[in-house]
């Protein structure tokens, strides 16, 4: 088995959230779809399927859940199976590849915050009304067509459910576009909304519903603490509701955006703090985890020495070019190349790279964080349940 802190490459094409609605869109027939994940066998007749994602549900949280969640343990044990997010193991470039169906360098949406190209500007993608004065429009900023609107094309009623304040955001039109938008503000509500517009009809029908709490509680108090517990016993609760309303003729597909692990206080690095990590950089983005360097003419090869210097084995430091050419991101057009940093750090086993004065404040006081390419962080859950 594959160890918490080893290095997982996404398998795009071949076992990874993108491959989640093609194959969910093959099963309800939607042409030209392809099924990956090969599940039009083993849904077959199913005519409506609720997609779930849970926010910070990773493989490796699923037996740490287990005694607060003996719904989600039971249904991984009969109906799991482990896939790869995509890179970076973060929440906006993981519901982009989920909703359109592709790696993160074709739709473009290549971190948690990234630098606009031929600006000082950082996009900071969950901080995205999508009107804002300076803000990418999101049609341009990601332009591939979402698996929604496909099967929306071919006749499937398609319905996006999830809290009432993401409607409209620059996010949820990058993400899920296509899609009828029903709020839901709580665990009762979702699986209400969800069921709600599942059974709506008598013709081919998708739903996405995604649910944020468990990765907000791991983010703020830890992965196993006791507000985390709580809110798998939440997403226990969820997965319930769901399964005993589902009809006949449908299935539920669970899965999630990313892991998260516990940084300890001292596997942390301040980028502001120290004039090394801070010389030759012009902007800086990513996330605690993975961090993208934008840095001044002709120092990236500088930058690299001393980040590497700096953070020897607890960080993964590499060019542009170098990380794309190790298909982290899948093939990134000419046109997204410039969101990926300069120099790109991926943060190995449980360390971080914090900004303490330029990012949020907020971050540097989180207990767990993802966003690198550990097993932790990458391995998803792909939970296949049809209704009886």
């Amino acid at each position: 088995m594959t160890e918490p802190f080893d290095t997982v490459q996404p398998r795009y094409g071949a076992g990874s959230l993108a491959d989640v609605l093609p194959s969910a869109l093959a099963v309800l027939g939607v042409p030209g779809a392809v099924d990956p994940l090969g599940l039009v066998g083993q849904l077959d007749g199913v005519r409506r399927i609720a997609v779930l994602l849970v926010d910070g549900l990773g493989w490796y949280q699923i037996p740490v859940a287990a005694p607060y969640a003996p719904t989600l343990a039971d249904l991984a044990a009969r109906h799991g199976r482990p896939l790869t997010s995509g890179f970076p193991s973060t929440t906006p470039t993981s519901l982009v590849t989920l909703g359109t169906g592709t790696a993160p360098g074709a739709h473009g949406v290549l971190g948690f915050r990234v630098n606009v190209p031929g600006t000082d500007r950082v996009l900071t993608h969950i901080d995205w009304p999508g009107d804002r004065l300076g803000d990418p429009d999101p049609l341009r900023w990601q332009p591939v067509a979402t698996q929604l609107e496909l099967a929306k094309a071919a006749g499937v009623a398609v319905t996006v459910v999830s809290r009432p304040e993401y409607a409209g955001s620059g996010l949820t039109v990058a993400a899920n576009r296509g899609g009828t938008y029903r709020g839901a503000a709580d665990p009762t509500a979702l699986a209400t909304e969800m069921l709600a517009a599942l059974t709506a009809g008598t013709g081919p029908t998708l739903v996405s519903g995604y649910h944020p709490d468990l990765d907000t509680q791991g983010h703020l108090s830890g992965v196993d603490s006791l507000p985390w517990r709580a809110a798998a016993a939440d997403v226990d609760a969820l997965l319930a509701r769901l399964v005993a309303g589902l009809p006949a003729d449908a299935a539920l597909l669970v899965t999630a955006d990313h892991g998260q692990l516990n940084v300890p206080l001292d596997h942390r690095f301040d980028l502001d703090a120290d004039p090394r990590l801070r010389a030759g950089v012009r902007v800086v983005a990513g996330e605690p985890r993975v961090r993208y360097l934008h840095v001044e003419p002709g120092a990236t090869d500088d930058v690299v020495a001393a980040w590497s210097a700096v953070l020897g084995e607890a960080a993964w430091v590499a060019t542009r070019a170098e990380a794309v050419a190790a298909g982290w991101f899948g093939p990134v057009p000419e046109s997204h190349l410039a969101r990926v940093g300069d120099v790109v750090v991926a943060c190995q086993g449980s360390y971080a790279v914090l900004a303490t004065r330029t990012d949020n404040p907020v971050e540097a006081r989180l207990v767990a964080y993802h966003g690198s390419s550990t097993a932790t962080e990458m391995t998803i859950p792909l939970l296949v349940v049809r209704g009886s």
